[in-house]
């Protein structure tokens, strides 16, 4: 049986080693994605364990990684909402993926097994607008023949914060649904129609788990390691794929990272009959032109990240991550060297290939 961290052991896991005998510079320290938390967790294990070296990251959503970053309050930012190469020039950041994974809508319909019940995505979209308010609504019965659905009121829980997991969600919604592009977008914080919210992604399960009747969104490991039912959605292709690495991993098979200005790519609604539509990639952020004092932080961040690539794949494989291709890593470490420097000199050069 897969052993998953809880939101708050992996919060635990990653600020204990600050208070080991590692100096504080030996420490580097991250803020953002909710999304991305498990796996830098089992990084930071090993990475502590192979060069002593600590990883202090806060989980408090993409957006508040965001501003932590551009405020120079932590090393590196986590965020699933990638920036445009246009703010990336006027912040003087620098992004890159560290994995992908998928969005899963997440249930508690008395009755309802996981994986049973399907929702397409203008269906999905009009629960989140507050349009279907009952789970026996004909618009989500004439997809699920055979279930028997309660006439129970739909509760849906949504992010609280500012939230990557929330923009490759409402991302997705904008593609099934016009009424929801035109009435609320895309974006990592949105104007709710209905709904009461959690934060992060673990406040979002915790949320559906303890309400009957209720619908919430979140990354597919929360879903692992808390047990809670999920929903399926159509594809692009109007297949129901189940939410799994290698339907994640399928979603990614027209990824073209060497032709994705500033690294933004988004991998929602792909085509590909085993492809989740709602993928996305989590990305961390650095500061493109460090001070000379701040270059060995930059450093310590790469080190981290080149040491996740090297050796962290097992840790995404059994947190339902996708490991990025051997080959976008190359491309990234390359663009480290580019990109990243301090009086012409690259902060770090990759000793790996």
């Amino acid at each position: 049986m897969m052993k998953f961290l809880t939101a708050a052991a992996a919060v635990a896991l990653l600020i204990a080693p600050v208070a080991s005998t590692a100096s504080a510079a030996d420490t580097v320290s991250g803020a953002g994605s909710t999304f991305a938390a498990p796996l830098y967790a089992k990084w930071a294990e090993g990475y502590k364990r192979a060069t002593g070296a600590s990883l202090n990251y806060q989980a408090i959503g993409s957006g508040g990684g965001i501003k932590q970053i551009e405020a120079g309050t932590v090393d590196f930012g986590g965020t699933d909402k990638p920036l445009t190469e246009d703010v990336l020039a006027q912040q003087h950041l620098y992004q890159f993926p560290t994995a992908v994974s998928g969005v899963v809508p997440a249930i508690n319909i008395p009755g309802i097994p996981t994986g049973k019940l399907k929702l397409p995505g203008k269906v999905l979209a009009d629960i989140y607008q507050g349009k279907i308010t009952k789970w026996n609504d004909p618009a989500i019965a004439q997809w699920n023949k055979g279930l028997n659905l309660p006439n129970l009121p739909i509760t849906v829980v949504h992010r609280s914060d500012g939230s990557g997991t929330t923009f490759i969600f409402t991302t997705y919604l904008s593609m099934a649904s016009a009424d929801w592009k035109s009435g609320v977008g895309a974006n990592d914080a949105v104007e709710w129609p209905v709904g009461v919210g959690g934060k992060g992604n673990d406040g979002v399960a915790a949320l559906v788990h303890g309400t009957a009747g209720s619908i919430g969104y979140v990354e597919y490991a929360y879903v692992m390691k808390t047990g809670i039912t999920y929903a399926l959605v159509a594809s692009h292709d109007a297949t129901w794929p189940l939410p799994t690495a290698a339907a994640f991993k399928a979603a990614t098979a027209g990824a073209d990272w060497a032709h994705a200005p500033g690294n933004y790519l988004m991998i929602v609604n792909q085509p590909g009959a085993n492809a989740w539509p709602i993928s996305g990639a989590t990305f961390a952020l650095v500061h493109t032109n460090p001070t000379a004092a701040d270059a060995a932080k930059v450093a310590g961040v790469l080190k981290f990240f080149d040491y996740g690539f090297k050796n962290g794949d097992f840790n995404a494989n059994d947190l339902l991550y996708v490991p990025l291709p051997a080959s976008v890593k190359t491309l990234i470490r390359k663009q480290w060297a580019d990109q990243i420097k301090v009086d012409g000199k690259p902060v770090y050069v990759s000793p790996n290939k």
